[in-house]
C-alpha cells in the first residue's frame, strides 16, 4: 500500500491552480508555514486532511489555532513539522522519521543521519529567482520517496 503526502509552505495568501492540482490524489496534506490567511487550509481541506502549522507571516485572530509546530503520525511515520529549520532544537531528532520546514522558499531533499529533511520551497508569490513549487512524499513497505515538483508560474 502507498500513502501519499503533499507538502506545501509559503502560500503567503495565494494558492494557485497549479498547486492545487499538484496536490490532487494526496492522502494528507502538510502545509509548513506562512499560510498568509485561512481560505487557504480551507482550500487545501478540500482536497485531502491538513496539518498546519502558523509561520512569521500567520499574525491575527485566525491563526492562533495554528501551533508553532507540530508532530504528526502518518503511514507509520513520525513527521516533525516546523517552518524555521533554524529554530529546530537538537533533542527532537530522536525517533523522528521525517523533518518538514518552509521559511526558506528553496526546496530542498536532504538525509542526515537517518531523518529525512524536506523542504518543499514555497508555493506562494515568486520570490526573487526561486522556483515555484510543492513537495510530495510517498511511503511504501519498501521505504519514502520525497519529490519536488516545479509547478513553473509567475
Amino acid at each position: 500500500m502507498m500513502f501519499r503526502i503533499g507538502i506545501i509552505s509559503d502560500t503567503h495568501g495565494l494558492l494557485r491552480p497549479e498547486a492545487e492540482r499538484g496536490l490532487t490524489g494526496v492522502h494528507h496534506i502538510i502545509h509548513a508555514g506562512d499560510i498568509g490567511r485561512p481560505e487557504i487550509v480551507d482550500a487545501l481541506r478540500r482536497i485531502a486532511p491538513v496539518t498546519a502549522i502558523r509561520g512569521n507571516v500567520d499574525s491575527g485572530e485566525w491563526a492562533r489555532e495554528y501551533p508553532d509546530t507540530n508532530l504528526v503520525r502518518l503511514a507509520g511515520k513520525s513527521i516533525y513539522v516546523l517552518h524555521d529549520l533554524k529554530t529546530l532544537k537538537a533533542d527532537l531528532r530522536a525517533g523522528i522519521d521525517v523533518i518538514v520546514s518552509g521559511h526558506s522558499h528553496v526546496p530542498k531533499i536532504d538525509t542526515v543521519g537517518g531523518v529525512l529533511y524536506l523542504n518543499p520551497g514555497s508555493a506562494g508569490r515568486r520570490r526573487f529567482k526561486l522556483p515555484i513549487t510543492v513537495a510530495t512524499l510517498e511511503i511504501t513497505h519498501e521505504g519514502m520517496r520525497p519529490e519536488i515538483h516545479d509547478l513553473g508560474g509567475d
